[in-house]
């Protein structure tokens, strides 16, 4: 069973080659004028040293005889001359096809990039972070070894070899057609080794992904692992995944390296056999020396190229595994946005009705039969043990899932009639885990409204208390803040966050445990922003600590992916149900 999907999956990936390549032609639309001269290169390269080797016969029977001393008299201009255009042409040629092979790795790799950004948020929970980005760096870079250094050899090197064959073939047509004797067992074990390649180059395009995730993942968690002691751990599951890399290494260069001499040593059976051929009476009186030693020549030269074409064919085939890979990312369909309406300004009215959602591969429901109401310009907070269903709602507001039943409703319409970008304009998002980019912090801040004034960012810094600690900076709001804030504490970095969606303007806010990260001043500070940012804005909190949103106008008590209470502060205590438990839990009350 296994090898038979091990056939079919060999023979998936070989049906795949052509039509990798002519789609991967495709990108290069508006640069095909660098690839016709690049060719035009190549080939008068190939033909330069053709016309050398074409030469050996006139300067061998002419030449050395005496019967045209004029020959040697030319030759030394003729070497410099020939060596002067075969310069010209080999640059020619390697820049222009490099141009052109980067270019076209720029087109794909900003496609794909743009292309990830634009798939769904179930996309990125199911893909390794390092195995795309693997994609981004690593499979390019073989499709530009393939754009470049494997065309420039299969073009050239097989241009070079169509020549000698073409002039072994005007001098001795005899001599030569026992050395063709040799081409269908080389064709043979090209087929041969091109599978192997396709493989093997498949698995070190997988273990990349998986050295790159690894790393990232460690890296990323680095204080988590030395505080509890993981170093070693780490290092034995990195250096597993690590070996493993190396051993695909090595099938690849273990391919490469037997295919080279076995065609050498095939080669050399078929060079053997002219040599012997050429030694009987009947030929010996019908060769010159010129053509004799320009035949043998053109055979020995011939071992090279044939070694290159051998030897290229395996980069050719890790850059058509790398295509196959960056493909299928590109065949996937990206976020659907069916919504016709634009969304100029939404009235901040919030409705749930019947809603129904699970997450792919889990048997519960995230939400079962949720319904709410939101009015405009009030808070809803959102209360509950962990995995009760509270941040699912927030993510179905944004569109980053679907109610897979029942409506979610804004001002009225269904959110799936709005178009995304309209829809996600009237949100501003504060989320537990802060994510900050390697920018300025006044960038930080501005990132969702990057056309906003110098001072509306700084009033919006000193409404979340950002100037307190940026003013103390090296350079104050345009200070570079490093990877995702590390220069900044946790409490700082949340404050960087509630700031940016102060500066939105958006007139609904979604705050998931956005105070959790800070200490009891900062809070203080925080809760006072976030009152202003409340006024004449629809709200919804996600919280543990009750004392953050004992103000709420309506509170939802969650578990399990129901709703199981509504109301205010006073009319859930007065209940005494699940609310009224909690809040005791956290209080202590008696």
């Amino acid at each position: 069973m296994q090898a038979t999907k091990s056939l079919e999956r060999n023979a998936s990936q070989k049906s795949r080659t052509w039509p990798n390549f002519r789609r991967l032609f495709t990108y290069t639309r508006g640069l095909r004028a660098g690839l016709l001269i690049s060719i035009i290169g190549m080939l008068g390269y190939a033909g330069i040293d053709t016309l050398f080797f074409s030469q050996l016969k006139p300067l061998i029977d002419e030449g050395l005889t005496q019967s045209n001393p004029n020959i040697l008299k030319y030759a030394p201009i003729f070497v410099l001359v020939a060596f002067l255009f075969r310069g010209i042409f080999h640059f020619i040629g390697t820049y222009c096809l490099a141009w052109v092979g980067n270019h076209v790795v720029m087109k794909l790799r900003q496609e794909l990039f743009e292309h990830i950004l634009a798939m769904p948020v179930s996309f990125h929970d199911k893909e390794s972070t390092g195995a795309l980005i693997s994609k981004l760096t690593y499979d390019t870079e073989q499709v530009l070894n393939t754009t470049s250094k494997a065309v420039l050899t299969l073009v050239r090197e097989g241009a070079f070899v169509l020549g000698l064959l073409g002039l072994m073939f005007y001098y001795s047509w005899q001599l030569s057609s026992i050395f063709l004797l040799i081409t269908p067992v080389i064709s043979v074990i090209v087929v041969i080794v091109s599978k192997r390649f396709r493989a093997v180059s498949k698995h070190i395009q997988q273990a990349m992904g998986e050295v790159t995730g690894a790393a990232e993942q460690s890296f990323n968690g680095h204080k988590v692992v030395v505080t509890f002691d993981g170093q070693s751990r780490e290092n034995e599951r990195f250096a597993k995944i690590n070996n493993e890399n190396r051993l695909q290494r090595m099938k690849m260069v273990a391919a490469k390296a037997i295919s080279v001499p076995v065609i050498q040593i095939i080669a050399s059976f078929a060079l053997a056999f002219v040599l012997y051929v050429a030694s009987m009476d009947n030929m010996i009186e019908n060769l010159t020396p010129g053509t004799f030693t320009t035949v043998v020549t053109s055979m020995i030269m011939l071992l090279r190229p044939l070694k290159l074409l051998t030897t290229v064919n395996s980069e050719f085939q890790k850059g058509m595994a790398a295509c196959t890979s960056i493909f299928d990312v590109l065949d996937q369909p990206i976020e659907a946005d069916t919504g016709t309406i634009e969304l100029q300004r939404s009235r901040g009215e919030i409705e749930f009705s019947d809603v129904e959602f699970a997450y792919a591969k889990t048997e519960n429901p995230a939400l079962d039969k949720v319904s709410f109401q939101v009015p405009k310009g009030t808070t809803l907070a959102l209360v509950g043990r962990s995995g009760s269903g509270k941040s699912t709602i927030s993510s179905l507001l944004l569109r980053f899932y679907n109610a897979q039943s029942g409506k979610v409703l804004i001002d009225g319409e269904n959110i799936q009639d709005y178009r995304l970008k309209s829809l996600r304009k009237q949100f501003a998002y504060v989320s537990q885990q802060v994510v900050l980019f390697n920018d300025t912090l006044a960038n930080n801040i501005a990132y969702g409204r990057p056309d906003a004034s110098e001072q509306e960012i700084i009033d919006a810094a000193k409404h979340a208390h950002v100037m307190e600690f940026a003013e103390e900076l090296p350079n104050g709001l345009q200070t570079a803040i490093g990877e995702n804030g590390s220069m900044l504490s946790g409490g700082q970095r949340q404050r960087v966050a509630i700031a940016r969606a102060l500066l939105c303007d958006a007139p609904i806010l979604i705050l998931d445990e956005a105070t959790s990260a800070l200490d009891t001043e900062s809070e203080r500070h925080i809760q006072d922003a976030l009152k202003f940012l409340q006024q004449n804005r629809t709200c919804i909190v996600i919280a543990h600590r009750l004392s953050t949103i004992e103000s709420a106008d309506n509170i939802a008590v969650m578990e399990k992916g129901k709703l199981i209470e509504q109301g205010n502060h006073q009319q859930l205590l007065a209940q005494e149900g699940a609310y009224a438990q909690l809040h005791k839990f956290q209080f202590g009350d008696s």
